[in-house]
């Protein structure tokens, strides 16, 4: 029985059986016509993989699944393979290059790419954090690199091929030149592995992203089988209407009854003179002269008995490393403070001419802390430092003008974004 793989192509996870089958010399039929989404979803196949999910490898002694699993086991066909090394320490090395390319390099460029895609929630902080782990481990990847062509030795090994497969993928669908250009020895090795003849042969030619793609619209929703159908229930005769009852609603039904909605403590508090609003349409009109109209226009209508002003510093600032995730995450903030918008008013500036960016906001409440409510349900505000503001001190009360004129450059730094809250 001659090996074949099930799987639909191109798919970077079947290209690393592939490319090892052709260097090791074995031969491997692909199944013709595979159909992701419904050949993986038979009976037949699930018998192999209960999970549904490619690669698949079939052998004569049983299937396997698992790309790096099937890459090593066709590695394995040809004796003294030399993509396994020459010697036990090359081939821990390649191991280990192994586990690194699937824990550091492929989790993080599907934890950043996936949810764009709509495979996944889509939240600005987690597409953040992906980012910077996969920085950190392109940069380790790139420091090795700088003084070795290949990951083990002087030739190709199975740890290139896996890496290489990994990586291509991530270069063909969010890895922009923009954001590779800062790793040179990465950029080099996958482009000198790509353009090996056997690679070239499997995958074809490559092309990096132009762009990195929009977050989908929607979240991809697997197809759902169909329900079988109930035998259909017999129409009752409606039993005749009974005479209205005279008697009190029972315990019960008044519980049902809605309840009034409670009052936010805000709106209890004592009138302000500063009609907040106001505030907000002279902010949003004011396009001239802004210093001398809007910013004065504030402190006159300032009440510092109704109203406090809070300074916010984002707390992890060192992994602000992408200008365009930064902002993005100072937006998604932005949003979900929108129910605090009857009852504050924001200031979010985004700082520095290169990574990493600080961000640093100012904030009007109502009342004299920041309202719990927002302090419950938006999580960001853990994110950042809090102080409240001190009037009494002329440089603070400075800066609060500052940051509302979005004043350039700011406390010595250009500004890279300013976004308001109105």
């Amino acid at each position: 029985m001659a090996l074949v793989l099930h799987s639909g192509l191109p798919n970077k996870n079947a290209f690393k059986a592939l490319i090892a089958a052709e260097y090791s010399c074995v031969k491997v039929d692909v199944v013709k016509d595979f159909q992701m989404g419904v050949t993986n979803k038979s009976s037949e196949f699930l018998k192999m993989n209960p999970i549904g999910k490619v690669p698949v490898l079939e052998t004569p002694d049983g299937p396997i699944f698992e790309s790096n699993a099937i890459a090593r086991y066709i590695t394995r066909l040809t004796a003294d393979n030399p993509l396994f090394g020459s010697s036990p320490i090359e081939y821990a090395h390649i191991e280990q290059w192994i586990d690194f390319a699937s824990l550091e390099i492929d989790v993080h460029i599907g934890r950043w790419l996936y949810p764009r895609l709509g495979y996944g929630l889509y939240l600005p902080p987690a597409e953040e954090a992906a980012i910077a782990s996969l920085k950190r481990s392109l940069e380790a990847l790139s420091t090795h690199l700088a003084s070795n062509t290949y990951l083990v030795g002087h030739r190709v090994t199975l740890a290139d091929i896996i890496m290489t497969c990994n990586l291509y993928y991530g270069f063909s669908r969010i890895m922009t030149k923009s954001f590779t250009s800062e790793f040179p020895h990465v950029e080099r090795y996958v482009w000198t592995m790509v353009n090996q003849p056997i690679f070239k042969k499997v995958i074809g030619d490559v092309k990096q992203a132009d762009s990195i793609p929009a977050v989908a619209k929607k979240p991809v929703q697997p197809a759902k089988p169909k329900a079988k159908e109930e035998p259909k229930e017999v129409k009752k005769e409606a039993p005749k209407p009974k005479e209205e009852a005279t008697t009190p609603p029972t315990q019960a039904q008044e519980e049902e009854a809605p309840k009034p909605k409670a009052k936010n403590p805000l709106d209890l508090l004592p009138p302000s003179k500063m009609i907040l609003d106001e505030w907000k349409r002279l902010y949003s009109n004011t396009k001239t002269n802004f210093r001398e109209v809007a910013i004065k226009g504030f402190w006159d209508m300032y009440d510092p008995e109704g109203y406090s002003l809070w300074f916010c510093d984002y707390k992890y600032n060192e992994e602000n490393t992408v200008s365009f995730v930064t902002m993005n995450k100072v937006s998604g903030f932005l949003q979900r403070m929108d129910l605090a918008r009857k009852y504050a008013f924001g200031k979010m500036l985004v700082i520095g001419a290169e990574p990493p960016f600080k961000v640093k906001g100012l904030w009007l409440f109502r009342g004299q802390e920041i309202p719990q409510f927002v302090l419950d349900e938006c999580y960001d505000m853990e994110l950042y430092e809090w102080r409240k503001v001190d009037l009494g001190d002329e440089a603070q009360k400075e800066r609060v003008s500052q940051m509302i004129e979005d004043a350039e450059p700011f406390e010595g730094e250009p500004l890279l974004d300013a976004k308001c809250f109105k």
